[in-house]
C-alpha cells in the first residue's frame, strides 16, 4: 500500500480558549485534490500554517513523503516540497514579477543559476504571467497579484500545493481562468489542498471536500455528499445556498453572504 504524501495524526492547536484544531487526523495522497471550507474563524488558514510550518501544533504529529516534519521549520518543509499561497498576496513590491519568482526558486526550492531561471520562467508561463516579467509587482492588479502569488509557490517546485483563497475577489471569468491553471498543475502530479469560499471553483477541481468548524471536521468526502450534509449546511452554507449535481457538475445558488471572504 502506498504511503500518504501528507499525514496529520491527532494534531491539536489552541490560541488561549480558541480551538483551532482538536485532534485532527487526515491524510492526502500524491496527486490528490482536496478542498477545505468552513465558517469565519474556523481555523482553515491556521491549519495551513501548521502544515507549512508557520505554526507549531500543541500536540500531534505531521509527516510528509514518509518522514516526520513536525519539528521542521517552514523553510525546510518548502525544500521538501510543501508550497503555499497566502490569502492576501505578499509580493516584494519593489521587485519585478520575474525577480519575485526567481527568489522563490532560489530560496524556496534551493535552485541555483540556470535551474532557478528555468523554474521561474516555467512558473510564469504556467500562470499566464510570462508576458509581464519586468513589470514592478506594485503595479499589478488583483488577478495579476494572485497569479504572481501562485507562480512564486510553483517556482518552489512543490509536491503539495496549499492554496488559500486564490479565487476570492475575482470576477467569474477570472475564477474560470484560475480553475484551469489549478487543474493543469494537478494534472502534472502536484497534490492540491485548496481553501476557498467560491464553492463553484472548488467543486470544479477537487475530488474530496472537507468542512472545518470549531477545530473539528464536520464533513469529509466527495463534494456533493459533503455539501448536502445538514451539519455542513448549518455551519457554513446556510439556507441561502443549494447544491445539486447536474451532469456531474456541482452548481450553486449563493447569496452575497455565502460568497464572503474567509480568513
Amino acid at each position: 500500500m502506498t504511503s500518504p504524501l501528507l499525514e496529520l495524526n491527532g494534531v491539536t492547536k489552541r490560541f488561549g480558549r480558541v480551538v483551532i484544531a482538536e485532534q485532527l487526523s487526515f491524510s492526502v495522497g500524491a496527486g490528490d485534490t482536496v478542498g477545505i471550507v468552513g465558517p469565519n474563524g474556523a481555523g482553515k488558514t491556521s491549519l495551513f500554517g501548521i502544515i507549512s510550518g508557520d505554526l507549531s501544533p500543541d500536540a500531534g504529529g505531521i509527516s510528509f513523503a514518509g518522514r516526520p516534519i513536525t519539528k521542521l521549520d517552514a523553510a525546510a518543509r518548502c525544500r521538501l516540497g510543501i508550497g503555499r499561497t497566502y490569502q492576501v498576496p505578499r509580493p516584494f513590491t519593489d521587485m519585478t514579477v520575474f525577480e519575485n519568482v526567481l527568489v522563490a526558486a532560489q530560496q524556496g526550492a534551493g535552485l541555483r543559476r540556470k535551474a532557478s531561471y528555468t523554474a521561474a520562467a516555467q512558473a510564469l508561463e504556467r500562470t499566464g504571467m510570462a508576458g509581464e516579467p519586468n513589470v514592478p509587482a506594485e503595479r499589478l492588479g488583483l488577478l495579476q497579484r494572485k497569479r504572481l502569488e501562485l507562480a512564486r509557490a510553483l517556482a518552489s517546485e512543490p509536491k503539495l500545493l496549499l492554496l488559500d483563497e486564490v479565487a476570492g475577489g475575482l470576477t467569474d471569468p477570472e475564477v474560470a481562468q484560475l480553475v484551469e491553471i489549478v487543474r493543469d498543475i494537478n494534472a502534472d502530479g502536484t497534490a492540491v489542498i485548496w481553501i476557498e469560499h467560491v464553492v463553484r471553483a472548488l467543486t470544479a477541481v477537487v475530488g474530496r471536500l472537507i468542512c472545518l468548524a470549531g477545530g473539528s471536521f464536520v464533513g469529509d468526502g466527495d463534494p456533493a455528499t459533503v455539501l448536502a450534509n445538514p451539519a455542513v449546511r448549518e455551519v457554513f452554507l446556510g439556507t441561502a445556498v443549494t447544491a445539486s449535481l447536474s451532469g456531474g457538475t456541482l452548481t450553486e445558488d449563493a447569496s452575497a453572504d455565502a460568497e464572503r471572504s474567509l480568513p
